[in-house]
């Protein structure tokens, strides 16, 4: 079997999704391939942000907003407060699935359980869940399939910045959205506890610290109990996040979101970096002379965290005490909580 489009999307993420509701809309005959059976699912805390994705997305998909943010370090913990809600908590399932569905009724053609068994340029070999194989020709392929994206590895790409988080899904209530800057415990990263409608998400992440995911995963089992909050280590899952930003434009080929290395290494946030570039890809598809101003600015702060990572992410004393001088700045109110999101 053999079928033509104008583009074709590797990958049912947040990134992907944007990019393909926006060129169905512009008229662009694509096609949307996801590995998974279901679009939505991934390791994620499912945190969004105002300035991000609070204020996009249709209030029942927001499980839990947040305007207070408890912030706490090895010596001394703060309260940072807004008017507005800093961080909400989404199903990433949920909110998939609501794209999924923009996407389709824009005309996008979506197909879950269908994965790439070579690419060629200008032409893929899919196969679905039945195993029938299908060659599609297209005009521009854009990679949206995360960290290990098969894609980035066909251009040849190296990844060489990655972060891991471990989560696990509790499922109990909790008041309080939680960050704890821990460089003794997770280097240059943070234990979190994300609130849920019925469940609380409870991780941590780290970057260029060293720490294997074994230990990386004993911490955080020890730390999550003296919160009061015991884990059982198999509902733990792992997830990279891919920070080594290296483009977004291959001559016909695209990348956005992990695949591109647009999440941040200080933070792991992921999905509005996804959102952001998946729309500026649509844009250049759709109008090579277009504009990428919101791209060019996220870019810019994701070289501000890269850079922040490789100076303190090796050194742990050094990075406590960046961590504990962020805090004091943060509660005498010199610097903004939103100075650290990507999305500003």
């Amino acid at each position: 079997m053999s079928e033509r489009v104008e583009v074709l999307i590797v990958g049912g993420g947040p990134g992907g999704l944007a990019c393909a509701a926006d060129l169905a809309a512009g008229g662009v005959r694509v096609l949307l391939v996801e590995r998974k059976a279901k679009i939505g699912a991934k390791v994620c805390a499912g945190g969004i942000t105002w300035n991000g994705l609070i204020r996009l997305v249709p209030e029942t998909l927001i499980e839990a907003a947040f305007p207070e943010q408890h912030i706490v370090t090895g010596r001394q913990r703060t309260v940072v407060a807004e008017a507005n809600p800093i961080v909400a908590t989404v199903n990433r399932e949920r909110l998939g699935q609501w794209m999924a569905q923009r996407a389709a009724a824009a005309g996008a053609d979506l197909r879950t359980g269908c994965r790439v068994l070579r690419l060629d340029s200008g032409s893929a070999t899919l196969e679905d869940g039945a195993g029938r194989q299908t060659r599609v020709t297209f005009d521009f392929l854009v990679g949206a399939d995360g960290s290990n994206s098969l894609v980035r590895r066909w251009l040849g790409l190296p990844v060489r910045a990655v972060g891991l988080g471990l989560n696990a899904m509790l499922p109990r209530r909790h008041a309080r959205m939680e960050w704890h800057l821990r460089a003794d415990l997770f280097g240059c990263g943070y234990g979190w506890v994300f609130p849920h409608a019925e469940e609380v998400s409870v991780g941590a992440y780290t970057a260029a610290s060293g720490l294997s995911g074994r230990v990386l995963k004993e911490r955080l089992l020890a730390w999550a109990a003296a919160q009061g909050m015991r884990i059982d280590p198999d509902a733990i899952r792992a997830g990279l996040v891919n920070f080594d930003y290296r483009g977004v434009r291959f001559d016909r080929t695209f990348l956005v979101g992990d695949a591109a290395g647009l999440a941040s290494g200080l933070t792991g946030e992921g999905i509005h970096p996804a959102l952001i570039s998946g729309r500026a890809v649509a844009r250049m598809i759709l109008d090579p002379a277009a504009a990428t101003t919101a791209l060019d600015l996220l870019v810019r702060h994701q070289h501000r965290h890269r850079r922040l990572v490789a100076l303190a992410g090796p050194h742990r004393r050094f990075c406590g005490l960046l961590m504990e001088t962020l805090v004091v700045l943060l509660r005498l109110k010199i610097l903004d909580f939103r100075a650290l999101e990507m999305a500003r």
